[in-house]
């Protein structure tokens, strides 16, 4: 672990989608935090069924959360972006119901776990923005849960490429307008409850509606406001949120 991102320099407090912090608060999660974790692509953060010792705030690079069965079919639950926090849940239920793997080379701020009462007890606005945060990923996991569950192939994808650029456009990854992403079509397949050949049908049933260009790992939305009707996407806007 290192210690090279002071919390008052990192680079992600600038962003206008996270709060302003107080010099205060700053210093406490500075405190709070043990180190940096520096990962390449396919490593596994936070183990499925074990116990994990740290909580994570990814400052950099693509992660993603995931549950399996015994016969190795997965699911993910969810992608993690720069300021996502992760382990919370071994906080209730002591071991990880989850897992936590890398897409992309990555930087994790590293909290340890046995700390977090403390940060309950003497910090409680900090203490308040840790449960705002689990109950925002509540509320997206339930938009994911009404895609997988009741949507048609199609307005599955469309609201998840949506969905996936409207979350780093908020994190500066939207460069112009294209985003690359990192995950190949099994990482799309697993999150959407498809197989691999329906996906591979999908996406290409979806290019031709001509709302987005996906080609070489780069998405470009070209008429968003059609993207987001065929994925019968209905947004709320959304405060800035916190980023511990």
């Amino acid at each position: 672990m290192d210690r090279s991102t002071p919390c008052k320099d990192c680079p992600l407090r600038p962003l206008d989608v996270f709060r302003d912090r107080s010099p205060t608060d700053v210093d406490f999660i500075q405190a709070f935090k043990a180190g940096e974790l520096v990962v390449g692509p396919g490593a596994t953060i936070i183990r499925e069924n074990s116990k994990s010792i740290h909580l994570f705030t990814l400052l950099s690079g693509w992660a993603f959360r995931y549950k399996t069965l015994e016969d190795g079919r997965r699911q993910i639950i969810n992608y993690a972006l720069p300021g996502d926090f992760l382990g919370l849940q071994a906080s209730i239920s002591n071991e990880m119901n989850h897992g936590v793997d890398t897409l992309t080379d990555a930087v994790f701020c590293v909290f340890p776990r046995d700390r977090l009462w403390t940060l309950f007890t003497q910090h409680p606005q900090i203490s308040f923005d840790i449960t705002w945060l689990a109950a925002r990923e509540e509320r997206t996991l339930d938009e994911h849960l009404l895609s997988i569950g009741r949507k048609t192939a199609i307005e599955r994808v469309a609201y998840l490429l949506w969905y996936l650029y409207d979350k780093a456009r908020d994190v500066g990854l939207v460069k112009g307008d294209k985003l690359d992403l990192p995950m190949r079509q099994a990482h799309l397949a697993d999150t959407l409850g498809l197989s691999l050949v329906h996906t591979n049908k999908t996406l290409q049933k979806l290019r031709e509606k001509r709302s987005l260009v996906l080609e070489d790992g780069s998405l470009r939305i070209i008429n968003e406001s059609a993207l987001k009707l065929l994925g019968r996407i209905e947004t709320a806007e959304m405060n800035s949120r916190p980023l511990i």
